[in-house]
């Protein structure tokens, strides 16, 4: 049977860097995924803001053109435009930069096996005996430590007795070519509970490719249908006569915080599966990046001291204080469900001080806080010393 320090269920970004930045630190890694190769069922939209492109490298053959504007829509299409001078946004190509990363994961010494779903674990001594299928068939694998970057719906959470996601919306999207540019490149937002019922719809246009979408509540719309109207509504905005469909996406994403238990003696959860994801905007590369970074710090120091205090501080409490004012922003917007509502809040954000809210919403560099393992002796006397 081989035995790793480290087991990483999921190859989305959040798996990926960590696996590489572990076996850097001289741990054994095995890198797990269900799909047969990372270019298959793409979730994400691939929206990279300012913050993470700033603080993280990544390929620059793998991000599109800089967009800097935002057109907001209300529900009767009447527009505002937002202008930033910095370079906001890149999207990513996800398929090719999963696959970099994955390169990169290899070259460092992960162990990668596609095509393999994870089953259940168990206690054996200090170590998990973890039971996986390979192409239908059970394998048996030995680990100190799991990690479960599987998603929202995350089955490692529940053999870890972890916490689960319980909110989340849908989302369901288009890649889009051979669409024509007119002015700068551009992210198109409608608020339209009709369409995006607590959350928005979305056409991203960076000058190569346009990205489509649509998300909200699962029980409260019909995605598939919502994306039909949606893309035939926007023939004054963007000319889709001769676009042709090279990708569809979708998945759940989640939106009620950081889960607030993400990590035992056992295991710990990254990325979607931990709740890392804006429960306002929905955007969750940067809080993946920096979520893992951190556990890249957190687990090596674990297990070469076996110190269980060396992981209170991953924790959803600490983290779940930095949103508090986008969690009550994200229940307003569970509960609007009148397209005048909206009408009028579009409305005001014409005013000076929503307008310049509006700008803090879409440019602004808050997002997931960026975190450094405490010593002992921080530990002992501030427990919050490592949110920073």
């Amino acid at each position: 049977m081989k035995r790793y320090d480290v087991a990483i269920v999921g190859a989305g970004l959040a798996g990926l860097q960590l696996s590489r930045l572990l076996a850097e630190n001289q741990l054994r890694v095995l890198l797990i995924d269900r799909k047969t190769s990372l270019t298959q069922s793409i979730h994400t939209t691939g929206i990279f803001v300012r913050r993470t492109l700033e603080d993280f490298s990544l390929p620059d053959d793998c991000l599109g053109p800089v967009v800097r504007d935002v057109r907001l829509y209300s529900p009767s299409r009447r527009s505002i435009e937002l202008h930033s001078r910095y370079d906001e946004f890149r999207v990513g190509r996800m398929g090719l930069l999963y696959q970099r990363f994955l390169e990169a994961a290899i070259r460092a010494g992960v162990e990668w096996m596609p095509a393999t779903q994870f089953v259940e674990c168990s206690q054996v001594g200090d170590r998990l005996l973890l039971k996986v299928r390979e192409a239908g068939a059970p394998v048996y694998l030995s680990t100190r430590y799991l990690v479960g970057a599987d998603g929202a719906n995350s089955r490692v959470a529940r053999a870890l007795e972890l916490d689960e996601n319980r909110e989340w919306i849908v989302g369901l999207e288009e890649v889009l070519e051979d669409i024509p540019l007119e002015g700068p490149p551009r992210f198109h937002c409608f608020l339209d509970p009709r369409l995006s019922p607590g959350y928005l719809a979305w056409a991203v246009h960076d000058g190569e490719q346009v990205h489509i979408g649509v998300g909200g509540y699962p029980t409260r719309f019909d995605p598939t249908e919502s994306l039909k109207q949606f893309r035939g509504s926007l023939s004054g905005i963007l000319d889709l006569s001769n676009a042709k469909v090279v990708e569809r996406r979708g998945g759940r994403i989640p939106v009620g915080g950081v889960l607030r238990r993400i990590a035992n003696s056992r295991g710990l959860l990254l990325g979607d599966a931990a709740g890392a994801v804006s429960p306002l905007t929905a955007g969750g590369l940067d809080p993946c990046m920096r979520l893992s970074k951190y556990a890249a710090e957190v687990i090596p120091d674990y297990l070469r001291r076996g110190d269980i205090d060396a992981l209170k501080s991953y924790s959803g409490d600490l983290f779940r204080a930095r949103f508090i004012s986008r969690l009550w922003m994200r229940r307003v917007l569970a509960t609007i469900r009148s397209p005048k509502a909206i009408e009028v809040g579009c409305a005001l954000l014409r005013l000076p001080l929503m307008n310049s809210f509006a700008h803090h919403v879409f440019f602004g560099r808050g997002s997931f806080p960026d975190m450094a393992v405490p010593t002992s002796a921080e530990r002992t006397t501030n427990p919050a010393a490592t949110v920073a």
